[in-house]
Parts: C-alpha cells; structure tokens; sequence
C-alpha cells in the first residue's frame, strides 16, 4: 500500500485517539498526564501501535495502560465512526519512555558541563 496514505492513516488515528484521552475517556485510571507520541498503522490497515507516553510512576503507568486496553474497543469504535475505512485498525498501546529517557540524558549533560566548568574555574586540580 503507498506510504503517504499509511502516514496520513496514522496521523488521523493519532488526532482522534489524542482527542478521546482529553474528552472522551471517563476511565479514572487513565493519567490526565498522558499523550500519544506516535502512531504506526501497519501495512494492511489491520493494526495500530500507538506510543503512549504517562507522565508518573511506574504504577501510575500500568494503571494507565490497564484503562486503554479495557477501552480499546471503544476506541476502535470511535476510529471507525471517523474515518472511511473498510477495516478499522485494532489499537495496540505500548509505553513509550522516550521523553524521559531524554530528560535524563540532558540531566546528565548537564552535570556533567557544571563539573567541568567547575574545574575550569579551579586551576588547582
């Protein structure tokens, strides 16, 4: 199937799901903190891996991904009603931990720039 037709799918199913976490989702354990940072629709239209991120603990992680597999189906529902397509990908959530692998790294680099210029500024070590 062509690429450009696949992104654009993706990019749809990513705008929709994005609007269901901020309105249409009553589900308590689902974090308010939680964003969809990619969605990837396979090649024959049957799945969708979207990438999740929650901002939280670990528990609060778990707990929000235990809330959108027990809405997937409504979510599958919800992406049918908005777009034409003649299979409705099933939504496949995965945590994605990217943004704070980054935080982290850039906390890192950090440090490492303030021991540095520590040392620059004492002559004696």
């Amino acid at each position: 199937m062509n690429r450009k037709r696949i992104n654009r799918i993706s990019e749809e199913v990513k705008k929709i799901v994005s609007e269901l976490l901020t309105r249409g989702l009553k589900d308590p354990r689902i974090s308010s903190m939680t964003s969809i940072t990619k969605v990837e629709v396979t090649g024959d239209l049957r799945y969708a891996n979207i990438f999740v991120s929650v901002l939280g603990d670990k528990s609060v992680k778990e707990e929000t991904l235990e809330g959108l597999e027990s809405a997937k189906g409504f979510i599958r529902k919800e992406i049918g009603n908005r777009m034409d397509l003649r299979y409705v990908p099933e939504p496949i959530f995965h945590l994605d931990e990217s943004i704070e692998q980054g935080i982290y790294i850039s906390k890192l680099i950090d440090k490492v720039n303030k021991i540095d210029e520590d040392k620059k500024g004492n002559p004696d070590e």
